[in-house]
């Protein structure tokens, strides 16, 4: 089964990252305050992108990855000017 990397735009215009098997049904989750704590203080107003990765340990570490960017950083990812990938090359030499 898939999994997702996901980053949603908060009104506070901050991002959260997270991981799940459905985007959408989680962030409905997230909009009706049944989701993560963070976006319970933040109202999320849309998911702006995701990424599929092969499974649940992929996404877990290209969570890690990603909540370690900057803003900037992730608006770069998500924007197509970085790739996932590219936050791996360090792990692989």
């Amino acid at each position: 089964m898939p999994w997702f990397l996901y980053l949603i735009e908060c009104d506070d215009g901050s991002l959260y990252t997270g991981i799940a098997t459905d985007v959408e049904a989680r962030f409905v989750a997230h909009a009706s305050g049944k989701g993560a704590r963070y976006t319970r203080s933040r109202k999320p107003l849309r998911v702006l992108a995701s990424f599929e990765l092969a499974g649940r340990s992929e996404a877990l570490r290209a969570e890690y990855r990603v909540k370690q960017l900057t803003a900037r950083q992730k608006r770069a990812l998500i924007a197509g000017e970085r790739t996932l990938e590219s936050l791996f090359a360090s792990e692989e030499e």
